[in-house]
């Protein structure tokens, strides 16, 4: 079982930088592969980004690639996803998910709004 708890959202100016957090608990958390997904209003959600148990690993959505930086910190049971450049389009509730095993992502936060005014 793992918790998950983001933090970080709000309301920036096109260009700004955000960085999100996600607090994690559980005992499956750092063998866990970790994700970062976004849903817009009135669209489904979306990946954004995962990394693998070590933070060896990085994969992103192409509309974040450059832009969005995911890491990890076992040590702390934290999650976190440097947001550059934020466009308009990047607004949408933002959330962690944790997938133990073959990218079946079981465990989801509640998500962070994030709002990009132009």
């Amino acid at each position: 079982q793992v918790q998950l708890v983001e933090s970080g959202g709000g309301l920036v100016q096109a260009g700004d930088s955000l960085r999100l957090s996600c607090a994690a608990s559980g005992r499956t958390f750092s063998s866990s592969t970790m994700g970062w997904f976004r849903q817009a209003p009135g669209k489904e959600r979306e990946f954004v980004a995962r990394i693998n148990w070590s933070g060896g690993t990085t994969y992103y959505a192409d509309s974040v690639k450059g832009r969005f930086t995911i890491s990890r910190d076992n040590a702390k049971n934290m999650v976190y996803l440097q947001m550059n450049s934020l466009k308009p389009e990047d607004t949408a509730v933002y959330y962690c998910a944790a997938a133990p095993k073959n990218y079946d992502y079981k465990y989801w936060g509640q998500g962070t709004q994030v709002t990009v005014s132009s």
